[in-house]
């Protein structure tokens, strides 16, 4: 990564926020299908269910004036109450990202439903001092970005699911000016492995207790 890693400490926010969640609904054979194998589609698609409820959990519990779920599909009993959903706009994926900032006007941060260990102390940031945070990806993404004043200019050209991904975003903030706070580096669930890894750092989640259940029943 461009940046250098320094340690998130959870603060309040201080400005009214909105919190983002970029998702697609968990059909078989459209959702994570680089698990595939060893699970099937039809698995897959359940962890990614549970990676996504997880998320939205989260997001629930954190403080926050606006919560919006910006989902390509449509939505289902795992979205909780409070969530406004929202579709998400056509084009690659940083014309999506760009526009689902465009709709909002305040301090907003974005998350992904591929890393269901997050928690709301993550999610809490401070303003005051920042004009945007950032949360590195272990495979070159990012798994957060926040924007004290949404400027989808930010985000549009960036390019997207590469291993430089993460560094053009950043580099994008930086050559703006913005004042970027870093929160810690987070894994996205992409592979078996991965999925492995994330669920014992959030042991106690559906997707953990998720996976446990299909790779038992894949050993019976």
């Amino acid at each position: 990564m461009t940046a250098p890693h320094r340690p998130h400490t959870p603060r309040t926010p201080t400005a009214p926020t909105t919190l983002l969640v970029i998702a697609k609904e968990p059909v078989p054979g459209r959702v994570k299908t680089r698990l595939t194998p060893p699970f099937s589609p039809v698995e897959a698609a359940r962890l990614a269910e549970a990676a996504l409820a997880d998320t939205l959990a989260a997001v629930a519990r954190t403080p926050a004036d606006r919560r919006v779920l910006v989902l390509e599909g449509r939505p289902g009993p795992w979205v909780p109450p409070g969530f406004e959903v929202r579709p998400q706009g056509g084009g690659t994926l940083d014309l999506r990202l760009a526009a689902a900032f465009a709709a909002c006007t305040g301090p907003a941060l974005l998350i992904g439903m591929d890393t269901p260990q997050v928690t709301p102390d993550l999610l809490e940031v401070d303003w005051t001092a920042h004009d945007a945070w950032f949360g590195p990806a272990v495979d070159g993404g990012f798994w957060a970005l926040g924007l004290a004043a949404p400027d989808p200019a930010l985000l549009r050209g960036v390019p997207m699911s590469s291993p430089t991904t993460g560094a053009a975003q950043y580099e994008r903030l930086r050559a703006a000016g913005l004042r970027t706070g870093q929160l810690p580096v987070l894994r996205d669930v992409d592979t078996a492995a991965d999925a492995h890894l994330v669920a014992a750092e959030a042991p106690t989640g559906r997707f953990a207790s998720q996976l446990t259940a299909l790779t038992d029943s894949a050993h019976r």
